[in-house]
């Protein structure tokens, strides 16, 4: 058996993403993006969980797991990367709704939380993603997101 790590190829970085996402610590969420085709409007991120994340610490301290409501904000990031890369550089993505959210599974300490979203519908003004996370390939949440897309001095 094969350990996984966090050593995939790296399509964007932290940094590059820092200068994309206005999030910062603790909700920056992604840690890389692995994965980037355009043309089919999909993108795949990455979220390294480690004890140290500052949610663990009070979400089940016996048994924690990452709690599912920032397991859907980790997914609305990483399609808020996909919009900045189909070319709406200066503007952000803003969630403004969650359709069909379900959690199958939860996410712990040690996991690799890989972040798929794919654009659904993508406009200038908005659009629906389907997004989904998974651990070991094994569902983990899924949900459809739906988004404007502002200005920056919109928001």
């Amino acid at each position: 058996m094969v350990a996984q790590t966090c050593t995939h190829q790296t399509v964007l970085d932290t940094k590059q993403i820092l200068k994309i996402l206005p999030h910062r610590y603790p909700f920056m969420l992604v840690d890389k993006v692995v994965e980037l085709d355009l043309k089919n409007n999909r993108i795949i991120g990455l979220k390294c969980l480690t004890m140290n994340e500052q949610f663990f610490q009070g979400h089940f301290p016996d048994a924690p797991i990452m709690p599912g409501v920032l397991i859907l904000e980790a997914l609305a990031q990483v399609g808020g990367l996909l919009i900045h890369e189909k070319g709406h550089r200066y503007k952000t993505a803003v969630l403004l709704s969650v359709n069909h959210g379900k959690f199958r599974r939860p996410a712990r300490p040690g996991d690799l939380l890989y972040l798929h979203a794919e654009g659904k519908h993508l406009s200038s003004k908005g659009g629906r993603m389907q997004t989904r996370a998974f651990v070991d390939q094994k569902l983990v949440a899924e949900a459809d997101i739906v988004f404007a897309v502002r200005g920056k001095d919109q928001i």
